[in-house]
């Protein structure tokens, strides 16, 4: 008896070993293993997505350390602090990637996609449990008694839909006063439960599994396509400031010639050339020219503050941008792009990422409704059981396998109470019309996307082509009236309206090869052949994935030339007759 007393006090000092050398782990331990199992789906599921996978972390420079020791007074006094820096634009696409809060975001959320999975995956893993408790009490008539028991096991639910269990189980019981009386009982158990209609099948009982896994995958297309559409709104964002340095330095240079004009006036308004009316228009002309010109600086600045956000930089950073990333442009920048519209929607289908996220998503719920059915079927189930006791006085070290117990059933419950199931199962289906009609949303949004986007190209490269003639007419225009009004025979108005119309061609110019860069890289965006990971991906046409046959367009598009349709031929309406 003593022997069985020293095995089950092994047992427990076990498990309580255990549990204190688990207790002690580091929570760094915990965050560790956590990143490598997330890690690891990341980087299968990239390469089963993309056959490649590329280097990836949530860490900032906030991870290795302590939330205790990092203070809010810490991150006021980092947006306190100066900085100077010069950035041409492939230097902005780094250091957005780098520091942009939305971006780490979007990297977060895919991480925590991956941890989920590793929690359904665990569900269909061995589980082990390993306990040992120890109690003193005192009965009604006086004797004393200790316990003690202790359990090993595991347990796993297998994909089939079963449960398997083994256990180890110790248990002693000891009165310490009256009848010393000792009792020592050791077990070994074996479970099995198996169902065979509902909850039966690989794609039924890991249907989380398989979701799960269907969930990273989607994550990691929409994380892709997320990259991509980030790379061009910080391009996008960063012309556009590039326009408006453009329209500033426009704007400053009407306002020197209205200050030459308006000095030109005073000084022949003292010799009497020009009478006072003259010289205060002139003088009210500088006025408007500067105003626009501090609306045009203003408008620069705020939108060079939203670009630090956008970039993850304090707004104490004093930013200066490449001028030459938009003189690089050039003619390329408006070169003209026609792709068979019918052909582009097709690739879309086959390539963009939240479209293929879309189609399986349809594809899921499908499962769902097959699912659900199961649910409606009667439970019927295979038990099977395997135990042995030790035999008093005895531990866990002395079984008689002689005396193995086995045993075998069947457990039958009728679907007479179906109620909540009945309901899920009509959810799944409506779910599924549901699906039906937002997937042919999609395709139909994308469809339109690539057409109205074919439209924006065409449209924005004729607007450079006129506002690259108005340019140069109005150039020739000003001149004129600056020599008319030298001669004495001109008038301010004139004037003003001159270098208005140039300041306005001059900036439409500009804007317009911003435009027709961005309406290009949206429409290659949204068929999915944009690789944004080439360098100078906005003007590299190694960057489309796939090269384009050029087409004749169709009656619906606008004209590529100088043409200019009649209004019947855009609307579908026969010509009108004399």
């Amino acid at each position: 008896m003593r022997r069985n007393q020293k095995g089950n006090w092994r047992w427990i000092a076990l498990c309580a070993a255990t549990a204190v050398l688990l207790g002690g782990c580091k929570s760094s331990f915990y965050r560790e293993r956590a990143d490598k199992a997330a890690y690891e789906i990341i980087d299968l599921a990239e390469k089963d997505v993309f056959g490649k996978n590329r280097e990836f972390t949530i860490d900032t420079p906030y991870s290795d350390r302590k939330p205790e020791e990092i203070l809010a007074l810490d991150l006021v006094n980092e947006r306190l602090v100066p900085g100077d820096r010069f950035l041409t634009i492939q230097e902005a696409l780094t250091l957005a990637v780098q520091n942009s809060r939305e971006y780490q975001s979007a990297k977060e959320q895919l991480y925590l996609t991956a941890l989920t999975l590793t929690g359904e995956q665990y569900q269909f893993r061995p589980r082990f449990l390993a306990n040992a408790a120890a109690n003193a009490d005192r009965t009604a008539d006086g004797d004393a008694l200790g316990t003690a028991s202790s359990r090993l096991g595991a347990t796993q639910f297998l994909k089939a839909g079963g449960n398997i269990s083994a256990t180890i189980a110790n248990d002693f019981l000891r009165y310490y006063t009256g009848d010393p009386r000792k009792s020592v009982l050791s077990s070994i158990s074996v479970n099995l439960v198996q169902p065979l209609l509902r909850g039966a099948g690989r794609s039924i009982a890991a249907e989380s599994l398989k979701q799960a896994e269907r969930n990273v995958i989607y994550e990691i297309r929409s994380f892709a396509q997320y990259q991509r559409e980030f790379a061009i709104r910080v391009v996008n964002s960063y012309f556009s400031l590039l326009q408006n340095k453009d329209q500033v330095r426009n704007q400053y240079r009407s306002y020197q010639s209205q200050l030459e004009s308006a000095a030109y006036m005073e000084a022949h308004g003292q010799a009497g050339r020009f009478d006072q009316l003259r010289v205060d228009e002139t003088k009210n002309a500088v006025l408007n020219v500067k105003n626009a010109y501090i609306s045009a600086a203003t408008r620069y600045l705020n939108a060079l503050e939203n670009f630090k956000i956008l970039l993850g930089l304090p707004l104490t950073t004093h930013l200066r941008l490449d001028d030459s990333d938009l003189q690089s442009l050039g003619e390329a920048a408006v070169a003209p792009l026609e792709l068979d519209r019918e052909k582009a929607f097709l690739i879309a289908v086959e390539r963009h990422m939240d479209l293929l996220n879309e189609i399986d998503r349809f594809e899921d719920s499908k499962r769902k409704v097959r699912v659900a059915a199961n649910q409606l079927k009667a439970d019927l189930n295979i038990l099977a059981d395997a135990s042995i006791d030790s035999e008093r006085p005895t531990d866990y070290t002395s079984f008689d396998f002689d005396d193995l117990r086995v045993g075998a059933g069947i457990q039958l419950n009728l679907p007479l109470d179906r109620l909540r199931e009945r309901n899920a199962y009509r959810s799944t289906l409506v779910n599924f019309e549901r699906a039906i009609r937002t997937l042919s949303l999609r395709l139909d949004e994308k469809k339109n996307q690539i057409e109205s986007g074919l439209r924006n190209v065409a449209q924005t490269r004729q607007a450079y082509e006129i506002e690259k003639v108005l340019v140069e007419i109005n150039e020739r225009r000003l001149e004129g009236e600056k020599l008319t009004q030298q001669a004495g025979r001109g008038t301010v108005l004139n004037l003003n309206n001159a270098q208005d119309s140039l300041v306005r061609a001059q900036n439409n110019r500009t804007a317009a090869i911003v435009e027709n860069l961005r309406a290009k890289m949206d429409l290659l965006l949204n068929i999915g052949v944009l690789d944004t990971d080439v360098e100078a991906f906005w003007k590299n046409p190694d960057a489309v994935q796939i090269k384009f046959e050029a087409t004749q367009p169709d009656a619906e598009s606008l004209p590529q030339t100088d043409e200019i349709k009649h209004p019947n031929d855009i609307f579908g309406d026969p010509h009108e007759t004399d």
